[in-house]
């Protein structure tokens, strides 16, 4: 919500003018820090398909950004369309779902794919965030239900839960800004991935030279890990079948480092094992972004379809043991965020 700004009151000299100035001055300021900011104001259901940490975390961060306005948190049983349960009433300003008056204006959030395909199914037309989806998912998502997406009287968000290629790809460049090689192992169904790396390799500049292997199954992942590697000055893992898998990306890191090669990626956890660098986006930050998603929604024309986002990076890791084993010396994690952050 914006607050019109009122022309600035005239100066006056004496002290009675000079007291009636503060006084208004004080309203002004009370009147503003009463009205609550637009999206947490809002009356917010939260609908949940699991009971993933992560997803724990997006609902809590949620939770304690409702300045106000009604909080429903929704527990969808698995691939049921209908509530398995409402949580009850925990404090002030939250309520369930069946005290909200008909008509009270709000915003639903899903999070997770099942949470996201009963939401979809649910009559209604109150603007619709769809939230902690890989890219993968929605693109399964939208074959799966492309009338429920495109729905003419009701306007729907998707926030991916991992940053956009373009991203990811400026981590590689800040890191390795001499490389141009970059070899990906990928699977059938990565193909929507795969091309939009290739859109952002293609825009970047310099470009950079995409090497992709396909490997259809767990046993011709070592032939395209061979295949690839000679190709390649550094390696990433995408958020797809190889990056759930921790065998098949622990596969990768070996390959990475017996070619003395770095691997990139999108989640803490690949750093952890191994990896050089990841940009990722915390479940906290995720929550902050859909709200920020649900406004835009919210105040959207009509739509001609979901309004896309992919996750914004909050924050880059590096693991600083294996720079030093490749014999490099990135920068800091906190100014390679900031240039994730900066305008490209």
């Amino acid at each position: 919500m914006s607050v019109a700004e009122n022309p600035p009151i005239p100066l006056f000299f004496g002290r009675v003018h000079r007291a009636v100035h503060a006084l208004l001055a004080c309203g002004l300021v009370l009147c503003l820090t009463a009205v609550p900011c637009g999206a947490s104001a809002a009356n917010l259901t939260v609908l949940v398909g699991d009971d993933q940490a992560a997803s724990a975390e997006f609902v809590q961060q949620l939770r304690s950004d409702q300045s106000s306005g009604r909080f429903d948190l929704v527990r969808i049983a698995p691939g049921a369309a209908e509530p398995a349960d409402t949580e009850p009433a925990a404090n002030a300003g939250v309520r369930t779902r069946s005290l909200r008056p008909p008509g009270d204006a709000g915003l639903t959030v899903a999070v997770g794919t099942a949470a996201a395909r009963a939401a979809l199914e649910r009559p209604g037309a109150e603007p619709l965030v769809l939230a902690m989806l890989s890219r993968l998912e929605y693109e399964n998502l939208k074959a799966a239900t492309p009338s429920a997406l495109r729905r003419g009287d009701r306007r729907v968000g998707v926030l991916l839960r991992d940053p956009a290629m373009a991203d990811q790809l400026a981590l590689v460049n800040a890191v390795l800004p001499q490389k141009r090689r970059l070899g990906v192992i990928a699977t059938p169904e990565s193909e929507p991935l795969v091309r939009e790396l290739q859109r952002a390799a293609q825009t970047a500049y310099p470009a950079w030279d995409l090497q992709v292997e396909i490997a259809p199954d767990a046993r011709s992942l070592a032939a395209a890990l061979r295949a690839l590697v000679p190709r390649s000055d550094a390696l990433m893992v995408l958020p797809d079948l190889i990056g759930d898998s921790q065998a098949a990306t622990l596969s990768v890191l070996h390959a990475g480092a017996g070619a003395g090669l770095p691997v990139f990626g999108a989640s803490e956890g690949l750093v952890r094992s191994g990896g050089l660098a990841a940009a990722v986006s915390t479940p906290g930050q995720l929550a902050q972004q859909a709200r920020q998603l649900g406004q835009k929604v919210a105040s959207a024309g009509n739509p001609s379809g979901p309004l896309v986002e992919a996750a914004t990076p909050a924050t880059v890791r590096i693991n600083a043991t294996v720079a030093r084993g490749l014999g490099l010396r990135p920068p800091e994690e906190r100014e390679l965020t900031e240039r994730l952050a900066a305008p490209r």
